[in-house]
C-alpha cells in the first residue's frame, strides 16, 4: 500500500521525468535562442580577462546583475557558448523540478493528492517556466535557494538558511526583501549569516578586480540599474508594481507616488501575515510563499517570467482551493487562470500587448497574495 509520504516523493519525480522528456526534445531549437544567457556568458568571460561589466554599447542586453555573478558564470566560459547553452537549459530544467518538488515536500498537511497538486501546479506555472527557459534566465535558481531556506528554516538550520538567501541575491539581490523577514521572525542566527554572506559575495570580485575595481564595478552596476530602470517600466513583459501604475498614469510623481504607497502596504500585509502565524504549524510556509510571490511585484524590472518565483504560492492556493470561501475561490481562481493562460502564441502579437498593457497580470498576482491572506486570517495555513 502507498503511503502518502511515499506519494510526496514520487509524485514529483514523475512530473521531473516529463519535463525532462519535454526539456530533450525541445533543448536543440531553444539552445539556438536564450538571449539572456548570452549577456551572463559575455559577462563571465569579461569577468575571467577582469574587463568592465558593464558598458552601455550593450543595448537592451547590458549586464544588470552583481559582479560576484559575473564570477560566479565565468567557469561555464571555458565551454563553447552553445555547449554552455546546453548545459545552462538543463541544470534550468533541473532546477524547475526541484522547485516543484521541494514546494511539494515543504507544503504543511496537504489535502490534495500529491501527484494531482504536482501536476496541476506545473501546468499553472507553465507559461512561465517556458518563457524562463527560452530567455535562459536564472530565476529558476532564485527560486530554489529561497525554498531551501524556507526548508533550513523549518529544520531550525538558521545559518544555512541565512546562506541560501545570500545565495539568491547572488543571483538578484531584490530577495534581500528577505532579510527583514528574519529580523521581523527573530532568526537572528539566519540574518546574521545572511548579511555576512552578501558582504562577502559583495568582495569576492575584488580577487580579480583588486579592491578599487570591485568598488568601480559595484557603481557602474548601480548606475546601470538606475539608468534603465524608466526606459523599461512601459515594456509590456514587466509586471512590476512600478511598471502597473506607469503604464495606467505614465510615468511621473503620481505613478511614483502609488508604487510606493502599494509597496508599503505590501510590507504592511506581510507584517500582517507574520504577526498571525503564531500557533500554526509550518506558518514559514505561506510566508516565504508571500514573499516570493512579491519579489517580482517590487523590483522596477520585475518580468513576467520572474511570477516562477509564485510558484510555492499557486500550490497553496491550489490545495486550500475547497477551504476557501466561495467568492475566493472564484475571484483567485480566475486570477490563476488568467496568469496562467495569458500565452503570446494563443493570443496573437496585438491582442498579447494589448493585455500586457493593461498589467492584468500584476493584478492577478496581487490577487492570489490576497487569497493567501485569506487563508491566514482562516487559519488555513
Amino acid at each position: 500500500m502507498t503511503t502518502p509520504r511515499a506519494s510526496v516523493r514520487r509524485a514529483p519525480i514523475l512530473v521531473a521525468l516529463v519535463l525532462t522528456a519535454l526539456a530533450a526534445a525541445a533543448a536543440p531549437r531553444v539552445a539556438r535562442e536564450m538571449p539572456d544567457f548570452e549577456v551572463y556568458y559575455r559577462a563571465g568571460t569579461r569577468a575571467r580577462h577582469a574587463e568592465d561589466l558593464y558598458r552601455a554599447e550593450d543595448g537592451h542586453y547590458q549586464h544588470k546583475y552583481l559582479p560576484v555573478f559575473a564570477v560566479v558564470a565565468a567557469p561555464l566560459t571555458f565551454l563553447p557558448l552553445r555547449t554552455a547553452k546546453v548545459v545552462w537549459f538543463f541544470a534550468s530544467v533541473a532546477a524547475l523540478g526541484l522547485l516543484v518538488a521541494a514546494s511539494l515536500a515543504l507544503l504543511p498537511a496537504p489535502r490534495v493528492r500529491p501527484w494531482v497538486l504536482a501536476t496541476l501546479t506545473t501546468m499553472a506555472m507553465a507559461k512561465f517556466f517556458a518563457h524562463e527557459l527560452t530567455l535562459g534566465q536564472c530565476n529558476s535558481f532564485l527560486a530554489l535557494c529561497v525554498v531551501a531556506a524556507m526548508a533550513s528554516l523549518r529544520r531550525k538550520r538558521q545559518a544555512r538558511a541565512g546562506g541560501w538567501i545570500a545565495a539568491s541575491a547572488v543571483v538578484k539581490p531584490y530577495t534581500l526583501v528577505l532579510l527583514p523577514y528574519l529580523f521581523v521572525t527573530r532568526r537572528w542566527r539566519a540574518l546574521a549569516a545572511g548579511a555576512l554572506a552578501v558582504a562577502a559575495a559583495l568582495v569576492i570580485p575584488a580577487a580579480i578586480y583588486g579592491f578599487g575595481g570591485n568598488l568601480r564595478q559595484l557603481g557602474d552596476w548601480l548606475a546601470t540599474i538606475t539608468e534603465t530602470t524608466a526606459p523599461n517600466l512601459l515594456n509590456q513583459d514587466n509586471v512590476s508594481v512600478w511598471a502597473m501604475y506607469a503604464k495606467w498614469f505614465g510615468i511621473g510623481r503620481l505613478a511614483g507616488f502609488l508604487a510606493i504607497g502599494t509597496i508599503a502596504g505590501l510590507f504592511g500585509l506581510v507584517a500582517a501575515l507574520v504577526r498571525e502565524g503564531p500557533g500554526l504549524a509550518r506558518p514559514e510556509y505561506l510566508e516565504m510563499a508571500a514573499l516570493m510571490l512579491l519579489v517580482p511585484l517590487l523590483s522596477p524590472q520585475g518580468w513576467d517570467y520572474g511570477l516562477l518565483a509564485g510558484t510555492p504560492a499557486v500550490m497553496l492556493f491550489l490545495d486550500r482551493f475547497r477551504d476557501l470561501p466561495r467568492p475566493v475561490r472564484l475571484v483567485g481562481g480566475a486570477g490563476v487562470a488568467v496568469m496562467s493562460l495569458s500565452i503570446f502564441d494563443l493570443m496573437g502579437r496585438a491582442a498579447y500587448a494589448r493585455f500586457m498593457a493593461t498589467s492584468a497580470v500584476t493584478v492577478c498576482a496581487l490577487v492570489l497574495l490576497g487569497t493567501l491572506a485569506v487563508m491566514r486570517a482562516r487559519r488555513l495555513a
